[in-house]
């Protein structure tokens, strides 16, 4: 048998994950010494996914590598699901997941001041999905707590870092 080549190491690692695998930790799994060199055989194998038309990319999301089909393929993959592949979101969970991705962390106080109305609810159901989660207490009376995205959220809005919302500056709060 032939002896397996590193970027064959790095694609079977991907094709494993189900999670954004980070640049150090694909050097680890592939055996490879320099990560580094990791970013070089991922942009290799993009390069030899598009050569051959693969319905495969990998994609730099949530401070990590996920291979990933291509979205022109999205209208025949959602036959195949028994599930939604899209989170579903009610525009209040919509407003109110938008605020606390712009703002965090962020108080509920706060975010039911911008929003007028009280979000108890939609906050437990972002939670359940994994979109948000609490960041930590603010040292006051009551230690209200802090609410801030998670690494879910940006693999589903297909981000690297919080940095890369729309209109979001990289220096922002």
């Amino acid at each position: 048998m032939a002896e397996l080549t590193d970027t064959a190491r790095l694609e079977a690692a991907l094709f494993l994950a189900r999670e954004p695998v980070s640049g150090r930790r694909l050097a680890n799994l592939a055996g490879i010494a320099d990560p580094g060199r990791v970013r070089l055989l991922l942009r290799e194998l993009n390069r030899r996914y598009l050569a051959d038309n693969s319905a495969f990319g990998v994609v730099e999301v949530a401070d990590g590598y996920q291979l990933r089909t291509r979205p022109e393929f999205a209208p025949w993959l959602i036959r195949l699901q028994e599930v939604p592949i899209e989170v579903r979101l009610s525009p209040a969970a919509m407003e109110t997941l938008s605020i606390i991705a712009y703002r965090q962390p962020i108080l509920r106080a706060k975010i039911e001041e911008i929003r007028g109305v009280q979000c108890g609810d939609i906050l437990r159901q972002l939670m359940e999905m994994d979109l948000i989660r609490i960041t930590g207490r603010l040292e006051e009376p009551g230690r209200p707590f802090l609410y801030g995205t998670t690494k879910k959220f940006l693999q589903i809005y297909g981000l690297v870092r919080l940095s890369d919302l729309p209109g979001k500056e990289a220096d922002s709060p």
